[in-house]
């Protein structure tokens, strides 16, 4: 018979101990695989999700931070606005001439070109998109900007993949049917939130729970599931934004507000909405009015980020944050700390399931010293039963081992559908991480500690004594 047969037999005779023994090394190895894998997740989702079709994004002075994790992940608050004169600033002198003729109201130099104009010439592959934040439908961020943010931006790993609609299409700066008010809503809001094309929903100002604006937002588009924040936001045309309640900032030029206030009137169409028609004002809010949460930036070259996130840091009214950067400081900052604490809490909990191990199997070498010493008056070395005991001690760190691993991969893929619907991360029953794999040898190392004492005492056996006992 050979030692794992005889070291499979041993641990069968106790099989009550060595069951508990195992269950017990098993939640340990399934903790710290959990703890691992968890932290895979988190870590894939945030930097996979930094990476955007975007190098800067550019608000209010304050944390640069927070600027990230509201604007691109649509978590914490705004820091502040940006007046839209702001925004201009990153266009040519057409441009700017254009939006005045088409917008109407005040704009300090329009016959110039922007002062950010030389490093995001649009000609040249540059990309400048507005985002204008404060509102919900239901718990979702509802996210004012133009049809460019569907059209233009990219996502996936390679930043390469174009948004594509489930239904509908994309929202319009303006269409005849529906005016200012087209809405297009991220996979995830569509399923929770039950809705369609076709609907009509009203956004709540500042607050899930806030007060729901008067004016309503057709629904156009459904977008696919991209595995991206964007599947947990409703994306709302910029112009009929600016014209809910509170969201235009006082003129400080008196008659021209009048003037546009009295043109808005004037000037309505009538949409018709799921209880009711309502009138809607038909004309956009002047430039002076508007302003914006936040921008998104992607310089005509890539070595002019670097220069633009420093030209506009160095001024007193906007920062400049990299989301990559941001989300890098966060993981180690927070992430890995926590990361650490908990991989030191789970090893505490293996090394206590290996001190289990040798008390299981140091207990039972009083009875089995006959059985020691049977072996050995036939002939079996003193190496060979420590041997037995030391393959006895890795059997239930091998078991216990596949059993903790295959138990957290499983708890992984019962909840994949709910991970990746939260943290736009696909997961599945194989899904590892590299850290994974130091996970078995140290419990087998772990084992081999454990089983040295006992096995030291079955070396050190009285054959004699044993047999005469």
């Amino acid at each position: 018979m050979n030692l794992f047969k005889i070291a499979w037999r041993n641990a069968q005779q106790r099989g009550l101990s060595t069951l508990l023994t195992t269950i017990s090394l098993a939640l340990g190895v399934g903790l710290v695989v959990l703890v691992l894998s968890i932290h895979g997740i988190v870590s894939d989702a945030f930097q996979r999700n930094a990476t955007v079709g975007y190098n800067l994004v550019v608000g209010a002075k304050g944390s640069p931070l927070q600027l990230t994790l509201n604007t691109v992940y649509y978590l914490s608050q705004p820091v502040e606005n940006l007046p839209y004169d702001y925004y201009l600033e990153f266009f040519g002198q057409e441009e700017r001439e254009r939006q005045l003729a088409a917008y109407g109201g005040h704009l300090d130099e329009p016959d110039r070109p922007g002062k950010f104009s030389l490093y995001t010439g649009s000609d040249s592959g540059g990309l400048v998109i507005p985002v204008c934040l404060g509102d919900y439908f239901g718990e979702y961020r509802v996210v004012g900007t133009t049809p460019a943010f569907l059209d233009n931006l990219k996502h996936g790993p390679d930043v390469d993949q174009p948004y594509e609609f489930r239904e509908g299409r994309n929202f319009q700066t303006h269409s005849e049917e529906n005016g200012f008010f087209e809405a297009v809503v991220g996979s995830r809001v569509a399923s929770t939130m039950n809705i369609k094309v076709g609907d009509t929903f009203n956004p709540t100002h500042g607050d899930p729970d806030g007060k729901g604006h008067d004016l309503g937002f057709k629904i156009v588009g459904v977008l696919k599931p991209t595995g991206t924040p964007n599947d947990r936001a409703t994306f709302v045309n910029m112009e009929g934004f600016y014209l809910m309640e509170g969201h235009a900032k006082p003129s400080e030029h008196g008659d021209e507000e009048e003037e546009a206030e009295a043109d808005a009137e004037e000037e309505v169409i009538v949409v018709e909405t799921d209880s009711e028609e309502a009138a809607v004002p038909n004309t956009p809010l002047p430039l002076d009015q508007r302003e914006v949460t936040a921008i998104l930036l992607r310089p005509s070259q890539t070595m002019f980020a670097m220069m633009l996130q420093n030209v506009i840091n160095e001024g007193l009214q906007a920062q400049a944050a990299t989301p990559i950067g941001e989300i890098s400081k966060l993981m180690e900052q927070f992430v890995d700390p926590i990361r650490y604490v908990l991989l030191l809490i789970t090893a505490i909990t293996c090394i206590v399931a290996g001190v289990g191990i040798l008390v299981s199997i140091y207990n039972s070498m009083n009875d089995r010293r006959r059985d020691i010493a049977v072996m050995r008056a036939l002939g079996a070395r003193r190496g060979t039963v420590m041997w037995i005991i030391l393959l006895e001690s890795g059997m239930i760190a091998v078991l216990g081992g596949l059993l903790g691993w295959i138990a957290a991969h499983g708890a992984i893929a019962l909840a994949s559908g709910t991970i990746e619907d939260r943290t736009g991360v696909p997961v599945n029953f194989f899904s590892t991480t590299s850290a994974e794999l130091y996970v078995l040898p140290l419990v087998l190392g772990l084992a081999a500690i454990a089983g040295f004492v006992p096995a030291l005492v079955a070396y050190r056996t009285d054959v004699s004594r044993a047999l005469a006992s």
